[in-house]
C-alpha cells in the first residue's frame, strides 16, 4: 500500500514539473539522459544557440532575434527581427513523426514570411543510447517524407541541454525580443496544431518593434 502512494506520488510530481509548459502529449523519452530540464516556460529568455545546417556552416540564434535593447548579430546586413518556431525532434521518436507533417504545412503557409521555422535534430547526440544506433540519418529520412523544413544538426546535444529536450518533440514559438511565448511537448491527435500556430504566428508578426 505504501509503495503504491509512493509511486502515484511520484506521478504527481513529474506532472507538476510537466505543467510549466502546455499541451503535454504523446512523448517519447529521451533514453539515459541525466541534464536538469530547466522547466523553461513562457515569458522566459530563450537561451541562444549555434547550430550546424552543413558541414561547417552555423545558423545563430542571434541572427533572428535577441533581447530588446540589443542588436542582432547581423544587424547591419539583416535588420529586420524574426519570430521563431524551433522544433527539437529525433529520427526515432515516433510522436515527432506524426508532429512533422504538421509543422510543415504551417512552415509551407509562412515560408515567405517574417519569421524562421528550424527542426533541431538530436539524433547523433542519442544514437549511442538504448538501441538507437540504427535511427536513419535527419537530412535524408526528412526528405523521403516531404519535409522541408531548415534542420539544425544538435550532435553533441548542447541545445537540447539547454532547452531541456528530455521529452521529444519538443516545440518553442520565440518572439522578436528572444522571448519564449509558447512551449509544446509531445504531439496530441485532438488538437489543432496548425491553426493554434497559425494564429500566435499571426499575433508575433503583427508585434511593433
Amino acid at each position: 500500500m505504501l509503495k503504491n502512494i509512493f509511486k502515484w506520488l511520484s506521478i504527481i510530481i513529474i506532472t507538476i514539473n510537466l505543467g510549466f509548459t502546455q499541451n503535454v502529449g504523446e512523448v517519447a523519452v529521451v533514453p539515459d539522459d541525466t541534464t536538469k530540464d530547466p522547466g523553461l516556460k513562457p515569458g522566459d529568455l530563450a537561451p541562444s544557440w549555434a547550430l550546424m545546417y552543413a558541414p561547417g556552416k552555423f545558423e545563430f540564434s542571434r541572427t533572428w532575434t535577441v533581447e530588446r535593447g540589443q542588436k542582432l548579430r547581423l544587424f547591419m546586413t539583416q535588420p529586420v527581427r524574426h519570430p521563431v518556431v524551433l522544433s527539437f525532434f529525433a529520427t526515432w521518436c515516433k510522436p515527432c513523426m506524426k508532429e512533422l507533417p504538421h509543422l510543415e504545412n504551417v512552415y509551407q503557409a509562412y515560408k515567405d514570411k517574417p519569421v524562421k521555422f528550424f527542426l533541431v535534430d538530436i539524433t547523433e547526440a542519442t544514437r549511442t543510447t538504448n538501441g538507437n544506433e540504427n535511427s536513419p540519418k535527419a537530412g535524408p529520412f526528412l526528405r523521403e517524407k516531404g519535409v522541408t523544413i531548415p534542420i539544425l544538426f544538435d550532435t553533441r546535444g548542447v541545445a537540447k541541454e539547454r532547452y531541456g529536450a528530455k521529452t521529444l518533440p519538443r516545440l518553442f514559438v520565440i518572439d522578436k525580443f528572444q522571448t519564449i511565448r509558447s512551449v509544446r511537448q509531445g504531439f496530441r491527435e485532438d488538437e489543432d496544431l496548425e491553426g493554434e500556430l497559425s494564429a500566435l504566428i499571426d499575433e508575433l508578426l503583427a508585434e511593433k518593434e
